[in-house]
């Protein structure tokens, strides 16, 4: 029920001249048309930089180290690999044919209304939960200041969405300022931490009570303090870390130029997980024995708390605030444009195609927010499990839209090596072993999840519920679906 007609199969549009190499009428997404492609370059590239620092990094990393130790930056080493090679598969992708649809839209051209219908899903899955995530980092961030302490956090998770909510419905050219601006604050304050953490580690420089170096990590155990395993669990965590990387190519259907964009963007993406993920966990677990990091504080914040410098605590804290305030502005814009291109394919409800005056889908904004609502309730509930819970479910929706990148991204290589699509020359290095490896990557992160025990493997038990809403819910929607479909292979 695929409306994409390549050059072979239609005798006018599209064609190749003879003993030309062939081409293709690009696939038509409805759901692309009525967006205004306020977006600029600067709007992308930082988009790509925000996307690839978020809350995963700044709180996720100190419960993680506490769990893992030093070994935690082998793990944001093989992750942030992986994560390159489905931001580059997306990048060919988006050059082939730029979409707001995204991967939604390319897996509706490649494997049909099923695979949109998953991937569509999927995604919201992911950000559904992240937003709770974001929400309650929000929450926990605010309440190290005594101003917020006797505030209950549901509360401030509560204003946290509505602000950002806000925001969002305004219009792409806000969104695109307010992610340029938290992205600047984002690198600024990583850039700013490890000149100290340099400063620190050259002048020998005391932190408190511990003197930095190798000897806080040889000292304290190694690499493994607590053997492979631990490393090897937290994996299914660090990949929530990089959950924001797809997100330049949902950005560049709103931008003017992807062509020239995209790359640059894309390819500036994995120096930039080397500096600072991997640099700055190399640099924590230099400065203060692992053991001196929680899940209950950002590790920035530990370490500047401990260095007793007055007020720069609070002004990190501010910093990994706003990274939780930036991943949940990006999770209602991308969720909602996803949403938009699958309402008007039939698959998602009607009233998220619909748009404001502002060109924003208001009505896939609001249906994410919803559920960040239900995360209020979560953090009135449990509190301090909130975050835990949710990071494993949008783990899960992260693996799957990764997934479906890859296999779209195989599919895609497969047309072209029959001839029936031109790939652009911007390409996912080393195909197809690359997927293949990519997918075999991710069915290994599920395994791990249900390894590890506990909420994960709570979370991978529900794998066959969350399979069976996905099929229950295409057959709720399939006759619309294929009426849609069909009305447009007769336009």
């Amino acid at each position: 029920m695929s409306d994409r007609i390549t050059a072979s199969e239609h005798p006018v549009a599209g064609a190749a001249p003879a003993g030309t190499a062939p081409t293709a009428t690009p696939h038509v997404d409805a759901g692309d048309a009525g967006y205004s492609k306020d977006l600029k370059s600067r709007h992308i590239n930082m988009i790509a930089i925000g996307g690839a620092i978020g809350t995963g990094l700044f709180l996720g990393a100190g419960g993680r180290l506490a769990d893992a130790g030093p070994s935690l930056a082998l793990a944001y080493a093989l992750c942030g690999v992986f994560a390159f090679f489905v931001v580059r598969a997306l990048g060919e992708l988006v050059l082939y044919r730029p979409s707001s649809g995204a991967f939604v839209s390319y897996a509706r051209e490649f494997m049909g209304e099923k695979g949109a219908f998953t991937a569509g899903w999927l995604y919201f899955l992911n950000w559904s939960t992240t937003t709770v995530a974001d929400i309650t980092a929000a929450a926990v961030f605010a309440h190290y200041w005594s101003l917020f302490s006797d505030i209950p956090q549901w509360v401030l998770a509560l204003i946290a969405l509505a602000g950002v909510l806000a925001i969002n419905l305004i219009s792409v050219k806000y969104f695109g300022e307010m992610e340029f601006w938290f992205a600047i604050i984002k690198v600024a304050a990583l850039v700013s931490f490890m000149l100290i953490g340099i400063f620190l580690l050259v002048t020998q420089q005391d932190v408190g009570g511990h003197n930095p170096g190798l000897a806080t990590i040889t000292e304290n155990d190694g690499i493994f303090p607590v053997g492979l395993l631990p490393m090897l669990v937290v994996i299914q965590g660090v990949v929530f870390a990089y959950a924001s990387v797809e997100l330049c190519g949902v950005a560049a259907g709103e931008t003017k130029n992807p062509e020239k964009v995209m790359p640059r963007a894309i390819n500036s993406i994995m120096w930039r997980v080397g500096l600072f993920y991997v640099g700055s966990v190399v640099l924590l677990a230099l400065l203060l024995p692992y053991t001196a990091y929680s899940a209950d504080e950002s590790p920035f914040v530990t370490v500047m708390d401990k260095l007793g410098i007055p007020g720069a605590a609070g002004v990190m804290n501010l910093v990994v605030l706003t990274a939780a305030l930036s991943s949940l502005n990006a999770g209602l814009y991308s969720t909602a444009r996803i949403l938009r291109s699958m309402a008007m394919a039939g698959s998602a409800p009607r009233f998220t195609a619909r748009m404001n005056k502002g060109q924003v889908p208001y009505g896939g904004v609001l249906l994410t927010a919803s559920f960040g609502v239900a995360g209020v309730g979560l953090n009135y509930v449990v509190p301090g499990q909130a975050f835990e819970i949710v990071l494993n479910l949008a783990s899960i929706g992260i693996l799957g839209t990764w997934g479906m990148i890859m296999l779209c991204s195989l599919l895609f290589w497969h047309r072209a090596k029959d001839g029936r699509v031109t790939r652009p020359e911007y390409r996912l290095p080393w195909a197809p072993y690359t997927q293949i490896v990519t997918l075999v990557f991710l069915v290994g992160v599920v395994v791990l999840m249900w390894w590890g025990g506990g909420v994960g493997r709570t979370t991978v038990n529900l794998l066959p519920l969350i399979a069976a809403a996905l099929v229950a819910g295409w057959f709720a929607v399939r006759r619309r679906v294929n009426a849609i479909a069909a009305e447009r292979e007769t336009l």
